[in-house]
This record gives C-alpha cells, structure tokens and sequence, in this order.
C-alpha cells in the first residue's frame, strides 16, 4: 500500500515500510531554500514519528537530485541575519537527516552540486546514477561549502582530494565518486530506483532497534578517541544482547527459518 503527501517543493511517499523523499522543485533544479528546508522538515517529523518506516530514500525529480542553494534566493537577502538564518537552518535540517535513527538512501538522479553534495554526505548509503554529476562548486562563486560539507568530507574522503574537491570547484564523475569513498555504486539511470527500493527492502527486513543502535554507536564513535569508542560499543551491545529482536534472530538461524523482527 502507497500513501503520499505532496507539498509545494517536497513530496513523501511511504510505500509499506519505505518512505520516499523527492526533492520536486525541477524548474530550479530542486535547489534548496527556506521554503523547501520548511516542507523537508515537516516531511522528517512525519517519517520519525512513524514506527512503521523502517528505511527512507532521498531522490530528486527531473534532471537533478538537488542542484545546491538557491543562489537567486542567497544573493538577495541584505541583511547577516538573514545569511545565519539559512545556514542556522540547513545545518540543522541536515543533521537531522544525518541521525535519523532510520537508515537512509540517497538515490542520486542527476546534479547533486554544493548543498546537493552536501545533502549526500549525511545518507548512510548512497547509489549513484551513471548520469549523476557532483561536487562542491561554491569557491567558483566566491563562497565555500557552508552546509556542513567542509567537515563531513574530510572525514569521509582523504584530506587532499577533500581540498582539491572544495579549492578547484569542479565536478565529479560518478565512478571518480566511488572510486574516493562519497558512493557505494553507480547503476543505470533507468534501474536507480529499482536498486534503491530493492535495497531499502533488505534494509526493512532487519530489526529496526538493532539499525538504530548500530547506527547510534557509529555516530557517537566517530567523534571519541578509539578506546572510549570501544567501551561505548560494549556498552551499546549490551543493550543488543538484551533486546527481544536479538533473540529472535539467534532463534531464526538455529531453528532454520526467516526472523520475524519486531523493534523490541
């Protein structure tokens, strides 16, 4: 069963336990402003308050996944407050995203330049269609990545393609993407999205408890020294032992059969 709710610049389609975020904004190229940061954040209240959606995907409509800011919008407001306003906003939206306690998939259809990119790096898994372009363009405007890219690429990419990708400006092929870390595979424009639902569906079928800690110890790890990494992870594990979905597990797999998760 699909239900969807289209707003002006985002439409949420939930199809059983998947939801699908696209970025519908195509004559501006799905850039991204304050209105459609307003609508992605309704949108993102709805899916986490529902227990039912266990795996989200991002994608764009028409030629772009999402395109960067709206530099229209950017080079008109006059004033500083309105310049932290936006990025006080967008970082915000894109952390949101980036700990969702639902995994996400960014099913990247075509441009993903600057907040695009940028949007790209907080999604745990990322698919790629051979007619995607990204990168991070905002030094060619006299500006730099403001949305949280300048951080999260370098801890995703080595530091000097992190750099060059951020000083030069220039885009990247698909394949370059995968080949450095930013994607996990390029796949025909055509079957982009066949992949990210076939993908989201395994995702669907694992316990949602155990994504989400598992997502949680990620998260809280990468930001502590190892040792303190580690006892977060025994921690955090102990807490998996205990759960009703890891004993449904062990039992499934000695008693030959699919483990019915339930979140517990």
């Amino acid at each position: 069963m699909s239900t969807e709710q289209k707003a002006s610049y985002v439409r949420l389609e939930i199809e059983g336990a998947v939801a699908v975020v696209t970025f519908d904004r195509p004559e501006k190229l799905n850039a991204l402003d304050m209105g459609v940061l307003a609508e992605l954040n309704a949108i993102l209240d709805r899916i986490e308050g529902d227990v039912a959606i266990r795996a989200v995907i991002f994608t764009g409509a028409g030629r772009a996944f999402v395109a960067g800011g709206d530099i229209a919008d950017l080079g008109s407001r006059g004033a500083l407050a309105h310049y932290n306003e936006f990025a006080e906003t967008i970082h915000r939206t894109l952390r949101r995203i980036e700990l969702l306690d639902k995994p996400t998939i960014g099913a990247i259809n075509g441009f993903a330049l600057g907040g695009g990119t940028e949007l790209l790096l907080t999604f745990d898994l990322r698919l790629l269609s051979d007619k995607s372009k990204l990168g991070l363009p905002e030094i060619n405007l006299g500006l730099f990545p403001g949305a949280g890219g300048t951080q999260r690429i370098l801890r995703q990419v080595p530091s000097c393609r992190a750099r060059e990708i951020m000083y030069l400006g220039e885009m990247i092929s698909p394949e370059e993407a995968v080949e450095i870390g930013l994607a996990n595979r390029v796949v025909p424009h055509d079957s982009l999205m066949d992949e990210a639902r076939a993908m989201a569906a395994k995702l669907a079928a694992k316990s949602p408890l155990i994504l989400k800690l598992l997502k949680r110890a990620l998260i809280d790890g990468a930001d502590m020294p190892l040792s303190a990494a580690l006892r977060h992870e025994q921690a955090v594990i102990g807490l998996v032992l205990d759960s009703r979905d890891a004993h449904e597990g062990c039992a499934a797999f000695i008693e030959k059969r699919a483990a019915n998760f339930q979140g517990e």
